[in-house]
């Protein structure tokens, strides 16, 4: 009891030092708790985003796997090795795309929580109808279908081409006008969700409908005076007798970057301006009826055989819960028989790492500045007692002179630092907890007006939001 009395007479002799140190306790503690509740509410606003987040996945055919897997045929006697052309071509033209049946099989992995998929095709516009160009002069839909099934390169590179069709024959018309896109749901317009594409006239199409109804790009509709309810008519670039009527139901802008449009080869279909959408049971309805038709014919320029079919690019996605369910559904699509030649990605988790670089950068500056706090004011309480024990020399040496032991002198000088340090910390605690509280709410009010955001946005760029009712977008 006479230790803890005579403590309280000290620190009223000395209080400018014991303020001093309260004020230094005080900043390190508001300090702390600013801090530790910054790094918190990063944490919580990560935890969020991950139990929402929506893992995208899909498959590709690895070339380099296949590449490696190509063994050059030995020649005789030792010589070199021969390259056999002809295989090369039939593994590297024939695996590019899996079915449809494939996709879905894999979509039966326990990890998979949605599945969608689109088709695209290569198309020429019909009469009376031209692809956006930036050229000075134009020709006739005839000229230019001519054209393009001249070119004789069998449509590996472009919509329409044998690499996305699985191991078609030669195929002309590989530069084609227009690409048709076919949209299992609306979960697989991934440039309306996003917001590059936004509908700003009419309404979607009914992903679940075979009827050919259409999306345009506003500067499709404006270069050829449509406006929704008009009809379009689209030519198969293999057979101009093949062509096929579309009504366009909505018109939409983009923001698309047009970086590979009018390049060398000429084509129109790379310009995001040319991109006509539709369902994917409507594209498809279009590429069974090519088949039907298709027929088998010699090109008088390069003499190579090709069907007239068209032969759209098909590809899946898979949406996943999170991070641990990708790496499941990696390992369950390979028990479920996906050959090695694929590989199984997802840009969604590198998206999502990047996102949280700011929260995790706030996070890590806040730590280390509680941790130079901390080692700053614990070095100044340190010198500040080294000086304080030094100036009571005479107090501690009649202290022992009367029979104190060392110890309870110790206890003494620890005890008034532990009466300052408790009535510091309390406060600052108080102090720090009020102060925290705005800085945590707004980090995590961003995260939620952000995602609400994005939701919105989502409904607006379909033409089902907050917009003004333009040319009939109903009211949902």
């Amino acid at each position: 009891m006479y230790i803890i009395k005579n403590a309280f007479l000290c620190l009223s002799r000395s209080k400018a030092r014991n303020i001093l140190i309260g004020i230094i306790v005080l900043v390190i503690a508001i300090s702390a708790c600013i801090g530790l509740s910054i790094k918190q509410a990063a944490q919580t606003a990560k935890e969020t985003s991950m139990s929402e987040l929506s893992v995208t996945a899909t498959i590709s055919f690895d070339r380099m796997s296949a590449m490696g897997n190509f063994s050059p045929q030995q020649g005789a006697g030792g010589e070199r090795p021969s390259f056999d052309k002809d295989s090369f071509k039939d593994m590297m033209g024939g695996s590019y795309s899996l079915s449809l049946a494939d996709y879905k099989k894999y979509a039966a992995a326990d990890a998979v929580k949605d599945f969608y998929y689109s088709l695209s095709v290569g198309l020429n516009c019909g009469e009376n109808l031209e692809a956006v160009s930036n050229e000075t002069s134009t020709t006739d839909t005839s000229s230019s279908s001519s054209q393009s099934n001249q070119s004789g390169f069998g449509g590996g590179m472009f919509p329409g081409g044998g690499f996305g069709g699985g191991g078609m024959s030669m195929i002309r018309g590989s530069q084609s006008d227009v690409t048709v896109v076919g949209y299992s749901s609306e979960s697989a317009m991934t440039d309306f969700i996003s917001g590059i594409s936004t509908i700003t006239d009419g309404e979607n199409f009914s992903t679940d409908s075979t009827e050919l109804n259409c999306l345009v790009s506003s500067e499709f509709a404006t270069y050829n005076s449509l406006s929704v309810g008009d009809t379009i008519s689209l030519v198969n670039p293999n057979s101009d007798e093949e062509t096929y009527t579309l009504t366009v139901v909505g018109i939409y802008t983009s923001t698309a970057a047009n970086e590979n449009s009018f390049s060398m080869m000429g084509t129109t279909a790379s310009d995001p301006a040319n991109k006509i959408y539709v369902s994917y049971n409507a594209l498809d309805t279009i590429i069974k009826n090519s088949e039907e038709s298709s027929e088998t014919l010699t090109d008088e320029d390069t003499g190579r055989e090709f069907e007239t079919k068209l032969s759209g690019d098909l590809s899946a996605t898979y949406v996943l819960s999170d991070v641990e369910s990708f790496e499941k559904f990696e390992t369950q699509v390979r028990e479920l028989g996906l050959d090695e030649s694929y590989t199984v990605s997802s840009q969604d988790i590198n998206a999502f790492e990047s996102s949280l670089v700011p929260l995790e950068t706030l996070s890590t500056v806040a730590g280390y500045f509680l941790i130079v706090v901390l080692i700053i004011g614990g070095i100044i309480l340190i010198v500040l007692n080294i000086f304080n024990v030094r100036e009571r020399k005479y107090e501690i040496g009649v202290l022992t002179a009367m029979g104190m032991k060392k110890i309870k002198v110790a206890s003494q000088f620890l005890t008034e630092i532990f009466i300052i340090t408790i009535v510091a910390v309390l406060i600052g605690t108080i102090i720090g907890g009020v102060l925290s509280v705005p800085v945590t709410n707004a980090l995590l009010e961003n995260q939620i007006t952000s995602q609400t955001n994005q939701s919105n946005k989502i409904e607006e760029n379909f033409g089902r939001g907050e917009m003004p009712n333009m040319g009939g977008i109903p009211d949902m």
